[in-house]
């Protein structure tokens, strides 16, 4: 599958599961032995812990909305920088949900074989996050 084709699938991907909450399309675009490395260390494996996460971030960020910013890729590896917005509405992993808005930068590296998701590594500014939600102190604030 060409690079341009892997984007495509990546994006779409974001679009459905996680800005239209479509949690349906990981069975269609998520390889059956998907390995994540990103995954909260309670969750399971695979396509049934990618599932449950997706789930709970948009149970506790209902308007989460991913904007990917910047997007390369070569053969079967996708690289993108997001942008993502949300207002914490609901409680999540352990944190109290806090009514605020919050914006944050995240970096997903994806793997890809025949136009699905087989492989994923994910990077989050969770300081910064955490930060505008009030969950953590700011320097010097």
């Amino acid at each position: 599958m060409s690079a341009d084709r892997n984007k495509a699938s990546a994006r779409r991907f974001v679009e459905e599961a996680f800005n239209k909450g479509n949690l349906g399309i990981i069975d269609e675009m998520v390889t059956a032995d998907y390995v994540d490395h990103s995954l909260p260390p309670q969750l399971p494996g695979g396509r049934d812990g990618l599932r449950q996460f997706a789930a709970m971030y948009r149970a506790a960020f209902p308007d989460i909305h991913y904007h990917v910013e910047d997007e390369v890729a070569e053969g079967e590896m996708v690289v993108q920088r997001a942008m993502v917005h949300g207002t914490m509405k609901g409680d999540f992993l352990g944190m109290p949900a806090t009514g605020k808005q919050a914006s944050w930068s995240e970096i997903h590296i994806g793997r890809f074989v025949d136009g699905k998701l087989a492989e994923h590594w994910g990077n989050t500014d969770q300081v910064g996050m955490l930060q505008q939600l009030g969950l953590m102190p700011t320097p010097g604030a």
